[in-house]
């Protein structure tokens, strides 16, 4: 398999005394968990292109949210989430209202219908893997179920 890694600039990237580890290895994973998110986000339904998807994910786990909240968390810039909000609102998945004890600042929530669209989402991109993972074997499914714990471990420190 050839990877898009040029193992010569491998140096380059580590930092500290921090060890780079296996850099083929972290290339192919790379590769791999890129794809695999973009054939996710391809099960999107409707009109919701992955930021709004995401920012509506970021409402739901953190709202009713400021506008400037979700703006870090999304890590777009005010005017761009203004837009997002806006176009989210007109589709009926968001509803902006004046903070009660600051009127100048903006809240998001989700209405009932953009907790139907997060959940059909989910729905989806859960269904996709679970077909995916049907076309393993028992070996392939076992391997999978041992490196999700050592997959999740990577994402620990990334807080």
């Amino acid at each position: 398999m050839t990877t898009d890694f040029d193992l010569t600039s491998a140096p380059a990237i580590a930092t500290g005394d921090t060890p780079l580890g296996d850099p083929e290895l972290a290339a192919r994973l790379r590769l791999v968990l890129n794809r695999l998110a973009r054939r996710l986000r391809s099960q999107t339904p409707g009109d919701l292109s992955p930021s709004r998807t995401s920012a509506l994910v970021t409402i739901e786990l953190q709202g009713p949210i400021t506008l400037g909240r979700l703006a870090a968390c999304e890590r777009v810039s005010p005017p761009g989430v203004t837009r997002m909000v806006a176009a989210l609102e007109e589709l009926g998945l968001v509803r902006r209202e004046a903070d009660p004890t600051d009127r100048r600042v903006a809240r998001v929530s989700l209405t009932a219908e953009g907790r139907r669209t997060v959940q059909a989402t989910r729905t989806r991109k859960t269904a996709y893997l679970a077909r995916r993972l049907g076309t393993l074997d028992e070996p392939e499914l076992a391997a999978v179920r041992a490196a999700l714990p050592v997959l999740e471990r990577l994402l620990e420190d990334d807080r």
